[in-house]
């Protein structure tokens, strides 16, 4: 029989996994190559040998995908498999398109033939879009499952930008463990504020492995999603986070709606700030899409405080012009044009400094490629070069002081000149129902 040539289109994360649960062993495929989009960096490597498996002793290359159809002939491939997340509906279609013009299947994998199965209970936690607030609800449900007596792991869908061999299955429990371990800026951000409060996260390139050194450590596992992409584990308890100053996308971005139409709990977050119309919109479309979804509701709260050697009052930034620094996926992808760290600016009445004109590196390029960005410089540091050039548009910014809502403290990675403030977000329990009492309710039935 002859052996079916694929692409797998993504970014470093489902697609790696996609590829390793469905097509690794399968000698009736050919995986011919990925391609790479959303994040800069992953195009031009190999998925090593190591863990691409005794089919491909060269490995698979990593390609840029703007050239889609011109892959698909040189390749000679017979499907393209799409494979990464927080993408509109059309695009999607547009890139089915141009798979189907170019003569080859367009594929997507679903749940039944990617999700691993564990011997614990799994509650995930996911989202309709990108910067709906999932990390505080995680770092919230970690608290809760403590509290009630059990040891939880969380495994964190995966990021592989850096060494693939190297973070093939990694294990984080304290700073001097995260610190030692080849992490960029987002990945910090979401192993960073787990690891400060005692937990333990899990992540890697292969989650078989990942899933196994988990297993060994807790007694339920916390998937904690990743865009709006749906878990690599089947899940006992599915939570889906909507965002209430959202409320038109629920429905709008891939994979979000297949999150929303399986969702045991749908969570709207950020309801304080959200209207009375939009959370009705918000309810309208999950009882159209997920009838038997139980809804609950919270808000955010924002915290902000100095972390200079030499600590000011919030008051301080009163008239103040500063240099906002947001969570850098919520911004880009995402689609948010601000974050917690805009809103606490106004809050404490200061003036937001624009960072483009000063922008350096690789930087520059960002309102280019997201036109929705304002005032509010996004995270990146996919890269110690991203890394320089974060901190030299810091320096080339005019600002009296830096604020920053990354879940990573930034001050660790980069220096900056300037007082400086960190602002977090923690998620407030509304309503009858909350998020305490259905997992002591889901507890309850193990």
């Amino acid at each position: 029989m002859k052996k079916k040539r694929v692409i797998i289109m993504g970014a470093g994360g489902r697609d790696f996994h996609n590829f390793n649960v469905f097509f690794r062993d399968k000698p009736e495929y050919h995986v011919a190559a990925f391609t790479a989009a959303q994040i800069p960096l992953t195009a031009g490597r190999i998925y090593p040998p190591s863990l691409a498996g005794r089919l491909y002793p060269k490995g698979i290359p990593i390609h840029n995908e703007d050239d889609l159809p011109g892959l698909i002939r040189s390749l000679k491939a017979d499907t393209v498999v799409f494979a990464y997340s927080d993408v509109s509906h059309s695009y999607v279609m547009h890139r089915a398109s141009e798979a189907l013009a170019s003569g080859a299947d367009f594929m997507l994998l679903g749940p039944d033939s990617t999700m691993l199965k564990s011997r614990l209970p799994v509650i995930s936690v996911c989202a309709v879009r990108t910067g709906c607030g999932k990390s505080p609800v995680t770092r919230k449900l970690m608290n809760i499952l403590k509290r009630s007596g059990h040891r939880p792991v969380a495994i964190r869908h995966p990021m592989a930008y850096c060494d693939l061999n190297a973070q093939r299955a990694q294990r984080f429990s304290d700073m001097p463990e995260l610190d030692s371990q080849i992490c960029s800026v987002e990945e910090r951000e979401e192993y960073e504020p787990l690891v400060e409060k005692g937990f333990t996260v899990f992540a890697g390139v292969d989650y078989g492995d990942v899933l196994k050194m988990a297993e060994k450590e807790g007694d339920v596992i916390v998937w904690d999603g990743g865009n709006n992409d749906f878990p690599f584990i089947f899940p006992d308890l599915e939570i889906v986070v909507a965002d209430a100053l959202r409320p038109g996308q629920c429905d709008t971005h891939h994979p979000g709606e297949t999150n929303l139409r399986r969702a045991d709990v749908v969570l709207v977050n950020k309801v304080s700030d959200a209207s009375r119309e939009g959370l009705k919109e918000i309810k309208r479309t999950v009882r159209q899409l997920n009838p038997s979804a139980r809804i609950i509701a919270a808000g955010s709260r924002v915290s902000m405080y100095s972390v200079d050697s030499d600590p000011r009052p919030v008051a301080f930034l009163k008239g103040k012009k500063v240099l906002v620094i947001e969570d850098g996926p919520t911004l880009t992808h995402g689609g948010m044009s601000y974050g917690a760290g805009t809103v606490a600016a106004r809050e404490a009445g200061a003036r937001l400094a624009n960072p483009w004109p000063n922008a350096k590196g690789e930087l520059k390029d960002l309102p280019a490629r997201y036109p929705h960005l304002k005032e509010a410089l996004p995270a990146v540091g996919y890269s110690p070069e991203q890394l320089k050039d974060l901190e030299e548009t810091i320096k080339a910014t005019r600002c009296d002081a830096v604020i920053f809502a990354t879940p990573v403290n930034l001050v660790r990675l980069v220096n900056i000149d300037r007082p400086a403030f960190r602002v977090t977000y923690s998620i407030i329990e509304l309503g009858r129902y909350t998020l305490t009492s259905i997992v002591k309710e889901f507890l309850g039935g193990l």
